[in-house]
């Protein structure tokens, strides 16, 4: 039963990934303590670390190949980012397990709230981080990656949800364009902070591989799903929103 559990979970990451272009990870922690069953809150941060990791970067080659990344903004905000990921995974394992899950809630809601609110308009269709234009962007990139990745290291999260509204805010880049931007962020940070829990032996493997098999098999089926649906896109997303506030409502009742 766990193994089926743990395969339906992966899909359903894959799933919200592939429909809404990344917040499938915040459900990662959730589902692996409530619902596959793993008793360590930190078992289950180090476990969704390597998930999240393997989903970012199947989902990534596809938008890559359809050449929606911006690669050098993408690289300063993760090397920024890989250095509060660092940083947030050591604070995040030495927090008490039921304190970080109650956090952790309380992160959701936040999240989900802001799900709510209308993006600004992009400014910037073509942006490039060039000689020119580094005097512009790195002061935000780099600031902005480094708080992302603190948060994303500490709650062992991908961070999409994060990352593409601060890579709109530092550049003014496209919507479609920062969500495909965001999984080389995804990527880095995930590996990193899944790292730092290898090391401390906080990942269940088995849980790991399942998790991974249904991911991809969700994503796929997420993004064929998300062509179809394009036209109700901030639909499913009001409707993530809603989950995701009703699952950290949950998840800090839980935990106090």
């Amino acid at each position: 039963m766990q193994t089926v559990l743990a395969l339906a979970s992966g899909g359903l990451i894959g799933l919200v990934l592939g429909l809404v272009g990344g917040g499938g990870s915040i459900l990662a922690v959730p589902l692996l303590v409530y619902v596959v069953g793993i008793g360590s809150p930190h078992a289950a941060i180090g476990t969704a670390a390597v998930a999240v990791t393997a989903n970012a970067l199947a989902s990534l080659i596809g938008h890559a190949r359809a050449g929606r990344v911006k690669w050098r903004c993408a690289s300063v905000f993760a090397l920024a980012g890989v250095v509060g990921a660092a940083l947030g995974a050591e604070l995040g394992k030495a927090v008490d397990g039921k304190r970080l899950l109650a956090l952790f809630g309380v992160l959701m809601i936040g999240v989900g709230l802001s799900m709510f609110r209308k993006r600004r308009t992009a400014e910037a269709p073509d942006v490039r981080l060039t000689r020119d234009s580094a005097a512009m962007l790195l002061p935000r990139l780099v600031p902005i990656g480094l708080g992302v990745g603190l948060a994303a290291g500490f709650f062992g999260i991908g961070g999409g949800f994060l990352i593409v509204p601060g890579l709109i805010l530092a550049t003014a880049m496209p919507l479609s364009i920062a969500i495909g931007t965001s999984l080389v962020v995804v990527t880095a940070l995930g590996l990193t902070t899944a790292s730092s829990y290898a090391v401390s032996g906080l990942i269940d493997w088995r849980i790991t591989a399942l998790l991974i098999v249904g991911g991809i098999l969700g994503t796929l089926g997420g993004i064929a799903a998300g062509r179809l649906l394009a036209a109700r896109k901030g639909l499913l997303e009001r409707l993530f929103a809603v989950i995701v506030i009703g699952v950290g409502l949950y998840v800090v009742a839980s935990s106090l």
